[in-house]
């Protein structure tokens, strides 16, 4: 039985998990097609162009494993089923882009495989998804060395 998906994204940060040093627990995945010739990219919300879905660990979600997986339902509309555990990645951002809104993150991430692409899913309005070659997603995570890393972990064909 398919499991029902709030349209609704959570916003904020008041559920948000920090680290022992205080630092933002982010959980994204690597979305890939069957083949592995293409991986499944949406627009930032903020300047950026492209990038792969991640968010907050929320303190209700048992896993980051989980909160990839929602992640992945709120920005980019599909239901994943994770294929392996790309491991943690640190900050790569220089101090100075550091803010209040954007402090020092740890990032998860995981290689997923879409289940499904919903028509309809709860950040459709301000986001776009499409699917890409290794090349056009290495060039699109240029200045995310964070994402880029976690990109070239994956299996993706390059």
């Amino acid at each position: 039985m398919a499991q029902i998906r709030s349209m609704e994204a959570r916003v904020g940060r008041i559920n948000q998990r920090y680290g022992s040093k205080g630092e933002r627990l982010v959980a994204g995945v690597v979305p890939i097609s069957a083949d592995k010739t293409k991986v499944l990219m949406i627009q930032s919300a903020g300047p950026g162009g492209w990038v792969l879905p991640k968010g907050g660990w929320e303190l209700d979600e048992k896993t980051a494993e989980q909160a990839a997986c929602r992640e992945a339902w709120e920005e980019a509309g599909v239901v994943c089923v994770v294929s392996r555990d790309l491991g943690l990645i640190p900050d790569m951002r220089p101090s100075g882009l550091l803010t209040a809104q954007a402090p020092k993150a740890s990032y998860q991430f995981f290689e997923v495989t879409v289940e499904r692409e919903e028509a309809e899913w709860p950040e459709m309005h301000k986001r776009k998804r499409q699917w890409v070659s290794y090349s056009t997603a290495a060039t699109a995570l240029a200045n995310r060395p964070e994402l880029l890393e976690a990109l070239n972990r994956s299996s993706l064909k390059r």
